[in-house]
Parts: structure tokens; sequence; C-alpha cells
């Protein structure tokens, strides 16, 4: 438990993983775009460590303006069911207070990426 929760420790990264699981492959410019309250530093640090535990890959291209893309690593894969149950159960949980999210995402849509209704 402590690994894991060293791993995926910080505010940020589970968020980061739960975009690159429902979103792709997607640019840093688009990763900031997504975490609207993260600086440009901390999510520099953040996917940095992604990348050192092995579940990201980040991939340079060699072009005029830098372009930078972030994927899923099969190691990252590995924890779809794991991100994907967490943020359902964090909306269920805003729910049954009458809390809302900054983002309102489609319940039934998160469950069907999973395969797994509740």
């Amino acid at each position: 438990m402590e690994a894991a929760l060293h791993i995926m420790g910080g505010k940020w990264k589970g968020v980061i993983l739960y975009h690159l699981f429902k979103d792709g492959t997607l640019r840093f410019s688009e990763l900031q775009r997504f975490l609207t309250s993260i600086n440009q530093r901390l999510l520099t640090k953040q996917l940095r460590e992604l990348e050192e535990d092995g579940l990201i890959i980040r991939e340079v291209y060699p072009v005029v303006p830098p372009k930078v893309e972030y994927s899923l690593s099969d190691e990252g894969r590995e924890l779809n069911k794991l991100v994907l149950d967490l943020s359902i159960w964090g909306r269920k949980w805003l729910e049954r207070r009458g809390l809302k999210t900054a983002v309102e995402e489609d319940l039934e849509e998160l469950e069907k990426i999973l395969g797994d209704p509740k």
C-alpha cells in the first residue's frame, strides 16, 4: 500500500492519469487546459515523476515549436480501473453531500469506459 500511495501521491497525479485514460495521448498544453488550478512548474514536476515511475511515456518530436506528447505506458494502463473507480466514487461522494465538481462529467459515460455499470 505504501508503494502505491507513494507513486500515486500528489494532488495531481491521479487527475493526470485520469485524463490520459479518458482522453488518450495529450500534449502539455492540453493537460494544462484540463488542470486549470495547477501551475506549469508543478504540472511539469508531476509529469516527470509519473514518467520516472514508468506510468507515462513522454514523446518529444523534433519540430519547431517543440511538440511533446504524453501517453500511458503499459504499466500505467494497469491503473485504468482503479483510477476510473476512484473518479466515480468521488463523484458519488460529492453528490451524496449535494456538492458539485468543477467539471460535471457523465457518470454513465465513465461507467461505460469501465465496462462495469454500477
